[in-house]
């Protein structure tokens, strides 16, 4: 029979020698296991401050260059002592040694899941594989640096979801001052994007990155095959000779047309959404230089080791799991909102957009059994402190609890008037103030209900080891969190509906509602 506490080798509901461990429902998510949990008090955060004077260190932690804080959370002692025996019922120790053992913890795909392995943490057969492929894109970006392909001055990246994502944040973040190459990173089908590009890159001057798992993504191939043409008509004499594959199915790759050295392969354990750290982050490899890419990677792996090796009333990404689960299932919170007080980090809300909810956005458990608590939060965001002026409005007054994460920086990215980045940095930290204090006055549309929960992410500086580390800790905090629902955060059936159903549509068959049929022939697309 499974123990009880971090020792325990089954999940909730999971039957060992012939008994069922807790004694709970079969899905796991019966009420014994939350009643610890649901019957906290619900006190006051300025209540909790005044009664803990230890609040702020037992929810802070520091580690990578990096300051948490959730001291501004309704997490107490308590809280995450009933998290902690939870986690221990759903052996998230147990789970997290299997995936950085190569276990195919991902059941319904029958996959280990490796992406901790390209950062050289996981097991040993697994990391050889990542370096082996890690040498292999380094080779080829010295070649195309020495000029093999030609004179590149501009990479033309297509892919979408992870394959897009992920290169687009590192870029964005850490490629601002990098004179190396002019890279567009294109995502959407819409070939509105392909033509700005077109317009603006030369066509005998541009590298094509085709990135995709699978290589028959419909959108990335149809972008790439426009890319191809393009080139043609400007004259461009061997197209192909200047195409990189980034992909699972280098066979497919090189059906389709590109040399076998130019394609950069990546292992089926690596998650379209988990997989910057391997070939996918070509373009950031190439923009930044290989030196940034193995900071990126030595980051996330710090971030690894302290996941692993720390306890969890200290571990950062098991307390944001904590608050996170806690928030859902406790408060009812429908959505959590990030805002990236750092324009270089204009792109963390919608790369968290799809890490958090492809992974844990699921209606049953690793079981199959129907998940009867709610899944993941919705997640949104902005950039501070445009936001200010547009949605917060809502999270001050609003009726909707929405638990907020501020991230920051201390080191300014420009060289401006010092105030530019007093000010950005007073701001943030001013609305978490507010946020939880709130104002009461006897004019109703002047109070401020405050008690709204927020916390804080505050890098040292933004460069690739800490932006690697950042990455990582959001990776295990949806672990963490799936872990707690029992939930496979490593497949995303529910991406492939409405694409098949699209490709159906377009072979003129398939069958819709009058309502999707009249749009179809309004468009003249039947």
């Amino acid at each position: 029979m499974a123990e009880d506490g971090a020792g325990n080798k089954a999940m909730d509901g999971e039957t060992v020698d012939g008994e069922t461990v807790n004694g709970g429902a079969p899905n796991g998510n019966g009420a014994d296991d939350w009643s610890a949990i649901e019957s906290l008090p619900r006190q006051k955060l300025e209540e909790l401050f005044a009664s803990d004077p230890d609040r702020l260190d037992r929810l802070c932690v520091d580690v990578a260059g990096m300051h948490f804080d959730w001291s501004k959370t309704h997490l107490t002692p308590d809280a995450v002592a009933a998290f902690e025996a939870l986690a221990g019922r759903r052996d998230l120790a147990g789970r997290r040694d299997a995936m950085f053992a190569s276990a195919h913890i991902n059941v319904t795909e029958d996959r280990p899941v490796e992406h901790t392995a390209e950062r050289y943490e996981g097991a040993p057969g697994a990391v050889a594989a990542a370096k082996k492929y890690h040498e292999r894109m380094r080779t080829l970006i010295d070649a195309i640096e020495a000029g093999a392909l030609g004179d590149i001055r501009y990479v033309l990246h297509t892919g979408i979801g992870g394959s897009a994502l992920g290169p687009n944040l590192l870029v964005d973040a850490l490629g601002r001052d990098a004179s190396r190459y002019e890279v567009a990173i294109v995502a959407n089908v819409d070939g509105v994007g392909m033509q700005d590009v077109f317009d603006r890159f030369d066509p005998h001057a541009t590298l094509l990155v085709v990135a995709s798992k699978t290589f028959t993504t419909t959108e990335t191939i149809l972008n790439a095959e426009s890319a191809v043409q393009w080139m043609q008509e400007a004259g461009v004499e061997d197209p192909y000779g200047r195409v990189v594959a980034l992909t699972a199915s280098p066979d497919k790759a090189i059906e389709w047309g590109v040399d076998e050295t130019r394609v950069l392969p990546f292992g089926e354990g690596v998650g379209g959404r988990y997989s910057l750290w391997s070939s996918i982050g070509f373009p950031a490899a190439i923009k930044l230089g290989w030196a940034a890419f193995e900071e990126l990677l030595e980051g996330a792996a710090e971030m690894d080791r302290h996941f692993r090796l720390t306890a969890l009333h200290q571990n950062a990404p098991a307390l944001a799991g904590f608050a996170d689960v806690y928030y859902t299932q406790v408060r009812r919170a429908e959505t959590r909102a990030t805002f990236a007080y750092d324009e270089r980090l204009r792109l963390l809300p919608p790369y968290l957009q799809q890490l958090e909810m492809e992974s844990n956005g699921k209606s049953v458990t690793v079981s199959g059994e129907p998940l009867t608590r709610p899944s993941t939060a919705i997640t949104w965001g902005g950039v501070g402190t445009e936001a200010q002026h547009a949605v917060f409005q809502l999270l001050h007054q609003g009726t909707h609890l929405v638990p907020v994460e501020f991230v920051a920086v201390i080191e300014a990215g420009d060289d401006l008037n010092p105030e530019h980045h007093r000010q950005l940095l007073l701001n943030a930290f001013a609305q978490g103030a507010a946020l939880m204090k709130g104002k009461h006055v006897d004019d109703p549309a002047r109070s401020y209900p405050g008690d709204r929960p927020t916390s804080t992410v505050l890098l040292d500086v933004l460069d690739p080891r800490t932006l690697g580390a950042l990455i990582a800790f959001y990776e295990h905090r949806v672990f963490v969190a799936g872990t707690l629902l029992q939930i496979n955060s490593f497949d995303q059936f529910g991406v492939e509906l409405g694409k098949e159903m699209a490709k159906a549509a377009a072979k003129g068959g398939g069958e819709f509602d009058p309502s999707t049929t009249d749009l179809i022939r309004r468009a003249g697309l039947d």
